[in-house]
């Protein structure tokens, strides 16, 4: 069975309703990057040399990242040529099992959320203003609640005018509790009140709020460092996850501030936030495959259930979606 048989039987005869969150969320990147594919499919009569260097550069163009694109057109080389592909259109089956094994050849073990089975669960969140860092914890939040864990956000993001209120609003429209000082505080110190606080509300998880003010990277991460000291001290082991938030978007710039971060700070996982709003999807392969850091969320649209577990799959089937359902039987 082809890989594109496999995830038409696996998602479109299915009520997968979580896959078709990633075909909608994907729309402008497949729009953007099938179309491309179609126009050079429908270019070559041969799989030739010329064929992939135009395919290396639609490739770059969805912001696949320039090592990650050198690698895969390698490996696509030498499928074709063990399995002797001479139609064009064949290639396009071969580049989606490529990108979901790129993507799955890294730790498995921590693609899931490290939540702990016994005790509080502290999830640190990191990223610069602006990528959807504070949307993202409110909507892990409501996540996290509709499966009955006990949940309370702290407003760590003491610098940035309104971030402590936008907290709030999100702690309101979820239904969990907000710990605050006021605006301009010690972010360490918010950070002990709402780990005691946690404790004495028999709360399942914590949820913190960061500053994002990059162009102070210096005093950025000295706070960073500081306030996990705190959790440290306060819940040995923790912060069980650092998420990344970075914003699609963005394109190679989300990748320049996850190194930044990367070297900084153990980041653990990335939550790419507006994934639905950029036709370069691509970041998502570049990110794993150059960082060797798994991507726990993506945010594929406005609704607060749009907060969706990466599956590698389930990606590369929103890429592929309109080719897959086209085919016959």
């Amino acid at each position: 069975m082809s890989f594109f048989k496999k995830l038409k039987e696996k998602f479109t005869t299915s009520t997968d309703s979580v896959s078709e969150k990633f075909k909608d969320g994907l729309e402008k990147t497949r729009s953007n990057f099938s179309g491309k594919m179609n126009e050079l499919v429908a270019r070559y009569r041969k799989v030739d040399e010329d064929f992939f260097e135009e395919l290396e550069e639609i490739l770059i163009q969805a912001d696949v990242g320039f090592e990650t694109v050198m690698q895969l057109v390698e490996e696509l080389k030498l499928e074709v040529k063990k399995q002797n592909i001479k139609n064009p259109a064949d290639v396009q089956t071969v580049i989606s099992e490529k990108l979901v094994e790129i993507y799955e050849a890294g730790d498995q073990s921590t693609a899931n959320l490290n939540i702990q089975n016994d005790g509080l669960t502290v999830i640190l969140f990191v990223g610069v203003n602006g990528v959807g860092k504070t949307t993202t914890i409110g909507k892990l939040a409501h996540k996290l609640k509709q499966e009955d864990k006990k949940i309370i956000l702290a407003a760590g993001d003491t610098f940035r005018a309104g971030a402590i209120e936008q907290l709030e609003v999100w702690g309101d429209r979820v239904g969990v509790d907000v710990i605050k000082q006021a605006e301009g505080s010690d972010p360490a110190a918010v950070m002990y009140d709402a780990i005691q606080a946690a404790k004495a509300r028999q709360a399942d998880v914590l949820l913190c709020d960061t500053a994002g003010r990059l162009q102070n990277k210096v005093n950025l991460m000295k706070e960073l460092e500081k306030v996990k000291r705190v959790i440290e001290r306060e819940v040995p082991g923790a912060p069980h996850e650092v998420l990344l938030v970075l914003d699609a978007t963005t394109g190679q710039n989300a990748l320049i501030q996850a190194k930044t971060f990367k070297e900084a700070t153990n980041v653990s996982g990335i939550v790419l936030s507006k994934l639905d709003g950029t036709a370069k999807g691509g970041i998502v392969l570049a990110i794993r495959n150059e960082l060797h850091i798994p991507v726990k969320f993506v945010g594929l649209g406005e609704k607060m259930d749009d907060l969706q577990e990466f599956d590698a799959e389930k990606y590369v089937y929103g890429l592929f979606s309109d080719s897959i359902e086209m085919m016959s039987e």
